[in-house]
């Protein structure tokens, strides 16, 4: 089994604005710049990197994406993640992902 880096941070749910949008949080630039300066050699296509993300004690297998736009990964929020957790639009919620 592979030890894997947890990082736990705060941020602010986002939508999306394209037709039917995801919602995110960004992970905060700090950690973004050192998940990337050591572990982008993780990263598949598009930016994207496996992750577990933690939320309210729930715990989900997911991946995060790096976006040249915010400089910053994003962490999707599947409908059913939010519903389970009781997470709303504009919500600021403390999570973990591991990675």
């Amino acid at each position: 089994m592979q030890a894997k880096i947890k990082y736990n941070f705060s941020g602010k749910i986002w939508k999306h604005n394209a037709n039917g949008g995801w919602f995110f949080v960004s992970l905060p630039k700090g950690v973004t710049k050192e998940i990337r300066e050591n572990l982008r050699w993780q990263e598949e296509g598009w930016g994207r990197m496996k992750a577990t993300a933690v939320v309210n004690g729930m715990k989900w297998d997911t991946a995060i994406w790096f976006d040249k736009k915010y400089g910053t990964y994003l962490l999707p929020l599947k409908a059913d993640i939010r519903k389970k957790a009781d997470l709303k639009l504009g919500d600021t919620i403390t999570l973990a992902v591991l990675i």
